[in-house]
Parts: structure tokens; sequence; C-alpha cells
């Protein structure tokens, strides 16, 4: 939570479009060039993985096929997701607005990604 935050603070996320949108899966974001493949300036994260449920709404850290690479990049759950659990680190629920994500452009990348 405290990368999040820090990065917030910062406006790191303002104006970062959502990159990969899948249906009935997740929506993640965080990356600079909005191509998934960046992350902020900041060191990397250790994994910090929790038995909290991959559920709807779920805010969880992206990460590359290795635990120790989460930087900048987040997802949210649409449904749930429970393949994902205990191999993520689930940060956060969306406690309200959830219709809004779920209205997000979707693709890998969107043709027209929201921000």
């Amino acid at each position: 939570v405290a990368r999040i935050k820090e990065l917030a603070r910062e406006g790191f996320y303002d104006g970062i479009v959502f990159h990969r949108v899948i249906s009935g899966f997740m929506a993640q974001v965080g990356c600079p060039h909005g191509t998934g493949m960046g992350g902020s300036d900041k060191p990397n994260l250790t994994a910090e993985f929790n038995a909290e449920p991959h559920v709807r709404g779920t805010c969880s850290m992206a990460r590359t096929n290795q635990p120790n690479t989460a930087n900048s990049q987040f997802f949210i759950c649409f449904d749930e997701a429970g393949f994902l659990d205990n191999q993520y680190t689930v940060w956060g629920q969306v406690s309200e607005g959830m219709d809004v994500i779920d209205q997000l452009q979707k693709g890998e990348p969107p043709r027209n990604p929201d921000s």
C-alpha cells in the first residue's frame, strides 16, 4: 500500500492508461509507457504474497513471472480469480465505483485506452 500511496501522491498515475483490460478477469494499469513493460524509477518490491482472495474489486500488485518484480503496476479484478490467490500481493478492495471499472475499454491493449 505504501508504494501505491507514494506514487499517487507524486502524481505518477495521473493520465496513465489501463493498458490491459480483459473482460471477466481484470484491468491493469501503472505502466508509464502504456505498454505493460515499464514501471516507476523506484526499486522493485519484495513480494508480500498473502491469503486475501482475488474477488470482484480486489486490487493487487502486478509483476513478471519473478516474485520480487512488483513496482508500480497493479490490477483490479472484475470477477473471482482464485487461481491468483497466494501468488500476488493483494493491497486493497474497491469500495465503490466498480461500475466505472466495468466500463473500461477492453483489449490487450485497448484500441482507445482509458486513464
